[in-house]
């Protein structure tokens, strides 16, 4: 009998050879989506049969693959991967984070907390979803299933981002439609919205720039796009502006018809949309780098600050910023990975991806400091005067009013907006694809054939829930869903997440799931990581945005107790669903106590989801009689099935 499973190496497998060159496992629950195939080659290697009955017709397998879609090519899920993981965040956040924390110095910390923490966890969730070909709830039934509530508050955190984000992609919806003018409404004081307080200063001498003067681009942004001068916060949030939500539905309806056949139609948008912003951010680059006073610009993002590194704020943005940039936990990275090819080498994509996402964030600083350095040589001020803009204010006050003065300021409106929209389109793909993936996975016999109607409820339902966003006090509830919905409740879903897998499912065991994909077994270094490191990088974020909360405002607004009271009560509400789940798992689970907690804490473990096309099978038909199952004992009858090879 041999030690170990041919496809994994778990010993807890038992392979038992017979006279007929057939393999029984005799310790494997059955998935859904199982086939029958017919085997082409001899996975024993038995020798010649030895009698004339010998039967030579193909043997039926029952293994788990070919009713799940794939990608038609690997470039689909690399853009994919890279489209979700570079998103609007790299360009609005990481340039702001890092000439805030020491400029050049700040690199340092960054890639400490990328190599040690953010690139294992995502290397760790590629291989999750590739060996199990599971989504994010039923995934943990193979891992340890107690944890299973994982899965659920990761999908109702995707939820709360789908309600606030796609709103962001609707407000760069309404600068590019306002784009296509010959002079771009920012640019001057003499539109209706306009206030006294309205300062043009570009091209203009003597000028004076004091605390209350607002640029058009200012006013353009908060009072015709956002109109928050009409609501007085969240205690009055006003009315839904119609404008806002027609630009919102066109967002949504793209979404739907690019999510709604799965990653084959997906994968076909992607190419456009992960792909179109680094045209454009190359462009935007050689046209700062000719801009006046771009160098200042330059130098302001660069110049390192060593006595920065000596504060433990730095240190937490850095490790939050990667870990936000590259964005495990949100049970994106398990979906995507699941239509992948069991061997495709996934150790070589998550260092791919991940170089790609850093350098991007990286030379999104060139792109917005070029032009914060022009702001300052036209308004005759310093870079850190321009610099306080932070968050989407970057993007769309900052950057248009720089735009809006320009040669050529029409077309780079329209392709910088265009750059807007498509990252945001690709990160709700992903965030959608991995509600979708997790609840079809969990609920096969219902939603495998209805894939189309369930993405439009779903698609319906996210419109509904964005609808206070879209109102005149929006932006207030947009900030209080970004800060709380997500915040700390994702990462602290991650540090159970690398928790479960590195202690209770077993480090060595994941090493071996990865090596019967790829061949190796996975170095001392990313073990180490997966077993205390990133964990430790993910205690590190959470114990101090607790022992250190940001005040929350927006513009002139702070924010009531009581909001905040209702942001920690939306951050709970996701969460919560890891301890009611481990509560109802071991109420409902007969036994004793230990008995209890050695089944939930033990995987349901069943054979690795395989390609028949890697190991030479093809389908055969349904009506094809099974193998007859062997006689099990009381230990192993009631979680046994059989496998035939």
């Amino acid at each position: 009998m041999a030690d170990k499973c041919i496809f994994c190496n778990d010993p807890s497998f038992r392979i038992r050879p017979c006279n007929l060159s057939v393999c029984q496992v005799t310790s494997a629950p059955k998935m859904p989506h199982q086939e029958q195939v017919h085997v082409h080659g001899n996975l024993c290697s038995p020798g010649p049969p030895k009698n004339s009955g010998y039967n030579t017709n193909p043997v039926p397998v029952i293994i788990q693959t070919e009713s799940r879609d794939k990608w038609t090519k690997k470039m689909d899920f690399l853009l994919s991967v890279i489209g979700f993981a570079v998103d609007l965040g790299n360009v609005w956040r990481f340039p702001y984070i890092c000439y805030q924390n020491g400029g050049g110095a700040f690199l340092i910390p960054y890639v400490l907390m990328a190599v040690f923490g953010g690139v294992p966890l995502f290397y760790m969730e590629l291989a999750l979803g590739q060996f199990h070909r599971t989504g994010a709830i039923s995934i943990w039934k193979h891992i340890c299933p107690i944890f299973k509530g994982i899965g659920f508050a990761i999908c109702i955190i995707a939820l709360y981002v789908s309600f606030y984000y796609n709103t962001i992609i609707a407000w760069a919806l309404f600068y590019f439609y306002s784009s296509f003018s010959s002079t771009l409404p920012w640019t001057h004081c003499d539109n209706e919205w306009n206030t006294e307080n309205c300062t043009d200063y570009f091209g203009k001498d003597n000028v004076t720039w004091t605390n209350y003067s607002r640029s058009p681009a200012e006013e353009f942004y908060t009072r015709n796009v956002l109109a928050v001068h009409e609501s007085s916060g969240l205690g009055n949030v006003g009315y839904i502006r119609w404008q806002l939500m027609l630009c919102l539905f066109l967002i949504f309806t793209i979404v739907y018809f690019s999510l709604w056949k799965g990653v084959k139609s997906s994968g076909k948008v992607v190419w456009v949309t992960a792909t179109l912003p680094y045209v454009v951010l190359l462009i935007l680059m050689i046209r700062g780098a000719t801009l006046p006073g771009a160098w200042k610009g330059v130098v302001f993002y660069l110049n390192p600050k060593w006595e920065k590194l000596k504060e433990t704020s730095v240190w937490v943005d850095a490790a939050a910023q990667i870990f936000f940039s590259l964005g495990p936990g949100f049970g994106v990275l398990l979906a995507l990975s699941s239509y992948n090819p069991f061997n495709n080498n996934c150790y070589r994509d998550a260092i791919v991806t991940s170089l790609v996402n850093c350098l991007t964030s990286f030379l999104s600083g060139f792109v917005i400091f070029t032009v914060l350095g022009y702001m300052a040589e036209q308004r005759n001020v310093n870079v850190e005067d321009v610099a306080r803009d932070k968050g989407p204010s970057l993007l769309f006050i900052t950057y248009p009013e720089a735009i809006a003065n320009m040669v050529g300021s029409t077309f780079f409106a329209i392709i910088f907006f265009a750059m807007m929209i498509t990252l945001g389109l690709d990160s709700t793909f992903g965030g959608l694809e991995a509600i979708i993936t997790a609840i079809m996975d969990e609920y096969p016999d219902v939603l495998s054939q209805r894939r189309e109607v369930f993405v439009l409820g779903l698609v319906v339902v996210c419109f509904l829930g964005s609808l206070s966003t879209l109102t005149t006090g929006g932006a207030y509830v947009v900030k209080l869903l970004e800060e709380f919905g997500v915040g700390a409740s994702i990462i602290a879903i991650v540090f159970l997440e690398a928790t479960a897998v590195s202690w209770f499912y077993g480090v060595n065991r994941f090493s071996n799931d990865v090596k019967s994909m790829l061949g190796f077994t996975p170095g001392l270094f990313w073990r180490l990581c997966w077993v205390a490191i990133s964990p430790a990088f993910l205690a590190y974020i959470i114990i101090s945005s607790l022992l250190f909360p940001q005040p929350l405002s927006l513009f002139d607004y702070e924010y009531p107790d009581w909001s905040i009271t209702v942001g920690y009560i939306i951050g709970s509400s996701s969460f919560m669903w890891i301890p009611i789940y481990m509560v109802y798992k071991l109420v409902w689970t007969p036994g004793s106590l230990k008995q209890r907690l050695a089944v939930c804490l033990r995987p349901e473990r069943t054979l690795p989801d395989i390609h028949a096309d890697s190991m030479g099978l093809s389908p055969v038909p349904q009506s094809l009689s099974q193998p007859p199952t062997p006689k099990l004992n009381a230990n192993n009858k009631a979680n046994a099935d059989l496998y035939v090879f």
